[in-house]
């Protein structure tokens, strides 16, 4: 099938990781696919390293730390594809998930974004919210334990079959899946969050005039270090985003 499918990959000193992330997108895709890479003014060699080792990348540097909406945005005019995934620099793929999820937008035209099942790299499953992000999720979220209790099992959805595609309300931004078109017409994402709570805005603003699928055919592989929880500067990035993200929607769950 004729089509063409963007990806882009954020970075800010993201040495550790992100070699292992571009290396699986490129051995896995097998479409048309052009990957770009917006740097933000990584200081430990990123930029270098990922121009000497992957010369089919095509690497931008932003100038600056603008932030992670901003950094996608940033490759806007660039983008002519089909299809466009957002993908942080610390997940892996074992298969074509990519093509796996064009093939179902190719399919159902009524949806605009997929979002894939995703498990740490030992393989469990990583309890992520699902639904509008309320207070009494991200409290029970901060406050997890080993077991998800109640109210965070609800914001995942836990108790809901899973097995097949689904519409959320939240879709994590590690990895996203879009129409191009879409995405464009919506602007990308809102610059206004710095870092946080820009996919649960972008999941919104698509399900407004399309739908935002949890895809579990696809599976990504995401290290997932929770930084916010250790770093006091992430925190507070992270509650910042959350008053703004509030001050647009509100409280309600709808």
């Amino acid at each position: 099938m004729d089509r063409k499918i963007t990806g882009c990959i954020v970075t800010y000193n993201n040495m550790r990781t992100v070699g292992k992330a571009i290396s699986t997108v490129l051995s896995c895709t097998k479409d048309d696919f052009t990957l770009f890479v917006v740097d933000n003014g990584s200081t430990d060699g990123t930029v270098e390293f990922i121009r000497e080792n992957f010369p089919s990348v095509t690497v931008i540097e932003s100038g600056g730390n603008i932030g992670f909406g901003a950094g996608h945005n940033f490759i806007f005019d660039r983008l002519d594809s089909d299809y466009h995934a957002i993908i942080n620099p610390d997940v892996i793929l074992k298969d074509d998930i990519i093509g796996n999820m064009a093939d179902y937008l190719d399919s159902h035209e009524d949806v605009g974004m997929l979002s894939p099942r995703i498990l740490f790299p030992d393989g469990r499953e990583q309890v992520l919210g699902k639904k509008i992000p309320l207070p009494h999720y991200l409290i029970a979220s901060r406050l997890r334990g080993k077991k998800p209790g109640k109210i965070l099992s609800d914001y995942a959805m836990l108790n809901c079959d899973m097995s097949q595609p689904v519409q959320i309300q939240n879709a994590t931004g590690c990895f996203m899946f879009i129409r191009t078109s879409l995405f464009k017409s919506l602007g990308g994402f809102d610059e206004r969050y710095f870092m946080y709570f820009e996919d649960c805005d972008l999941t919104r603003e698509v399900n407004k005039i399309s739908k935002v699928l949890y895809y579990p055919a696809a599976t990504v592989y995401h290290e997932w270090g929770r930084e916010s929880k250790k770093n006091f500067h992430l925190k507070a990035v992270q509650i910042k985003s959350m008053f703004k993200y509030y001050a647009k929607w509100g409280l309600s769950s709808k």
